[in-house]
């Protein structure tokens, strides 16, 4: 059965989490499974999504939608686990179900009480709240109760003799009480250890004679956060069982590769502390995948194919055997040397497995596993006229290197059966093969050949924009190799196909830069106003004072105080005359004078009187500011939304048509003098506007340009 995922807001009310963790553990709990089928996740959030107040729980399944809210959450898991969790009285156990949700989650001490009577009176002929074996209606009452501190009260002082013998006796019930107990642990240490293990805990079998994994990137692109993820959990199994892990680069199609891509994702990898105990290329083993498709021929499981391209498409998808199917080996073999030599004759042809013509599974019919190509490699130079498929090449090569252990995204499960095929067929050794989730984002393509479209047309400024899902372009936005790293093991290897936001990576990413981010000043220029600031000190002083005023160690930056001050336009069309203020990181300020020739247009001119004596803590606004008398930095913001403007894109989708034609957005603004001594990749926060990474300093004149760090609140 394929796995759910079941979302849990660890800090949420836990009225809200307990019925469905329960559920969860008794369905995972059932002898009738394997493998478990509901897989939980845990956030540090109070909501999964912001923007909606129910989603203090979550359930995924694959290539479907969240669903979120403890009832929907429940109902999701009745419709699909009824023979466990239902007795033989739906309608009774629903009653109970919406009892349990609705009336002892509350915190009215009055009606928890009438609640609490009404319960313990139906409990005084019955073991089970219905029928005579725990079902979905005692999961979700004594999940409510265990998060009701007053019921919890109520069952201690013991007047209640009914239902303290109901409460005990499920208790008792160790797929039941047990989950309460392991949830109250788990919040008390703060740590997700267990999770995290359960979670990698994927059954790999014969481990105990040995674990070699591998990476195959093609060098036909810049390393994407999909690739990360299978880099990092090819390594993470590979150091779990004191293994051995090989990156191997695919390069078995010289009209895409480039030595620029394998150079870039050697780095990329490096960035990642991912480090292959052993570097290879598929093309190492040319000569030997060249040898063992020509014992297929012989061997009568593979021939040569000169149908033209679109007819074997048609004939493949509709299960009619090629006419070129029957040739003799002889002939075979033939043809096989003229496409070693690209001759006239053998660049019309490629190479066939024999494995079926009308297997339901389309990856089995017949697939090509050698074709013609002329060009130059970029490591073989112009040794070599025809190169392997990957589909041919990668089972072939995990067997020579070793490999014990295949783990690869779920898009390849079809193909499963094509690669112990061809292992079966050339006797080779077994390689046992592990599928998990590629990572997916809404409003995001990590197919390289869009990607390469995308820069191809000029939507973007090449492969590390800040805009694409490589791993370059994520870190030029903000994004962190210890974020990043984290974010990825947290997912783990589950099969599960989920559509991500990216406000949960960025999420992340905050809790990384915000205790070392330092703190700065930035006003936009557009409507930027000079105010006087009566008892400012004249001249100006400047002051050393912290960057982070919780991080001593992030160091100190100058701060320049004076008798002018700016302020941002849209600030001073909020200020009173006569209003109190508070300067940040300064003191507070009457605002004595204001004038606005148009009620609806901008302040043009503005006073202020410093009142140090003033309490920041009864001022409304806070608003920032910085002394005219400083060298002021003039810089760039620039902020980005997503490259289109659908959520999934299905096959049948042409990107084209789904590009979204406004994604960056700059403004232009100044900054405190420190801003001079920022260098590029450094990351800051400005203050009331958010974290940003430099993008390039300032120097020659020209500003300074900074990239917006989203934080997980509808970050792009």
């Amino acid at each position: 059965m394929s796995q759910f995922n079941l979302l849990i807001a660890q800090k949420a009310p836990q009225a809200d989490l307990y019925p469905a963790l329960i559920a969860s553990n008794v369905v995972n709990s059932h002898a009738s499974f394997s493998t478990t089928p509901i897989a939980l996740v845990y956030q540090d959030v109070e909501l999964l999504k912001e923007s909606n107040k129910s989603s203090t729980i979550g359930i995924q399944f694959e290539g479907e939608d969240v669903i979120y809210g403890a009832e929907a959450v429940l109902k999701k898991l009745l419709s699909e686990f009824p023979q466990i969790l239902n007795g033989r009285n739906v309608e009774l156990e629903n009653h109970w179900v919406t009892f349990g949700l609705t009336r002892l989650g509350g915190k009215e001490f009055k009606a928890t009480s009438v609640a609490l009577e009404e319960l313990n009176n139906h409990l005084s002929l019955r073991t089970f709240l219905v029928g005579y074996s725990e079902t979905i209606a005692d999961i979700t009452v004594y999940g409510a109760i265990s998060a009701n501190g007053q019921a919890l009260s109520a069952i201690k002082r013991n007047h209640l003799p009914n239902l303290v013998r109901w409460f005990k006796y499920v208790s008792s019930i160790d797929k039941v009480g047990k989950v309460v107990d392991d949830f109250k642990a788990e919040l008390t240490s703060k740590k997700k250890t267990k999770s995290k293990e359960s979670n990698f805990d994927i059954g790999l079998l014969d481990t105990d004679k040995g674990v070699v994994t591998r990476f195959p990137p093609e060098p036909s692109g810049y390393l994407h956060i999909g690739h990360a993820k299978a880099a990092m959990l090819n390594q993470y199994f590979a150091q779990h069982y004191k293994g051995k892990l090989i990156i191997r680069f695919d390069d078995t199609n010289p009209t895409k590769e480039k030595q620029e891509f394998q150079d870039s994702i050697v780095k990329d990898l490096e960035l990642l502390g991912i480090h292959g105990d052993v570097i290879s290329y598929t093309s190492d083993h040319f000569d030997n995948l060249y040898q063992k498709a020509i014992e297929l021929i012989k061997l009568g499981k593979a021939y040569c194919d000169d149908t033209i391209q679109e007819k074997m498409r048609a004939e493949r998808m509709e299960g009619i055997a090629s006419e070129r199917r029957d040739r003799s080996v002889e002939e075979n073999l033939r043809i096989f040397e003229e496409m070693a030599k690209a001759s006239e004759e053998g660049i019309k042809n490629c190479l066939r497995a024999k494995m079926s013509v009308d297997n339901p599974n389309k990856a089995m019919r017949d697939p090509v596993i050698y074709r013609c190509n002329p060009e130059v490699h970029h490591r073989t130079g112009d040794k070599y006229k025809i190169y392997p498929t990957y589909d041919f090449a990668c089972p072939l090569v995990d067997s020579f290197e070793g490999v014990t252990h295949a783990l690869r995204t779920i898009e390849y499960r079809d193909r499963n059966p094509q690669y112990w095929w061809f292992l079966e067929a050339l006797g080779l050794r077994k390689v046992h093969v592990w599928d998990f989730a590629r990572l997916n984002f809404i409003k995001t393509v990590l197919s390289k050949r869009k990607l390469a479209w995308f820069v191809g047309e000029g939507h973007v400024t090449g492969w590390d924009d800040p805009r694409f899902p490589t791993v370059r372009g994520i870190r030029r936005r903000g994004m962190t190799i210890e974020a990043l790293r984290q974010f990825i093991l947290s997912q783990g290897p589950s099969k599960n196909v989920v559509n991500l936001d990216w406000t949960i990576i960025w999420a992340f990413n905050k809790k990384v830069i915000d205790p070392i981010a330092p703190r700065h000043t930035a006003l936009l220029k557009e409507g930027l106003i000079t105010a006087k600031l009566v008892g400012g000190p004249e001249p100006s002083v400047t002051e050393n004072k912290p960057k982070h005023q919780k991080n001593p160690d992030v160091g100190t930056k100058k701060v320049v105080m004076g008798s002018t001050v700016l302020l941002e336009q849209a600030d001073a069309r909020t200020f009173k005359e006569g209003e109190e203020i508070t300067l940040m990181g300064w003191g507070n300020a009457f605002v004595t004078k204001i004038v606005r020739p148009d009620p609806a247009g901008d302040v043009t001119e503005l006073e202020l009187k410093l009142h140090l004596e003033g309490d920041f803590k009864k001022t409304e606004k806070k608003v920032t500011w910085l002394a005219k008398d400083q060298n002021l930095i003039d810089i760039e913001l620039v902020d980005f939304d997503y490259l289109i403007t659908k959520d999934k894109l299905e096959d049948e989708d042409d990107v084209k048509d789904f590009v979204n034609k406004n994604t960056m957005f700059k403004e232009l603004a100044v900054a405190d003098c420190n801003i001079a001594d920022v260098k590029e990749d450094d990351i800051l926060q400005f203050e009331r506007k958010g974290y940003y990474r430099c993008d390039r300093p300032a120097k020659d004149g020209k500003p300074a340009v900074f990239f917006y760090i989203p934080t997980g609140k509808g970050g792009k």
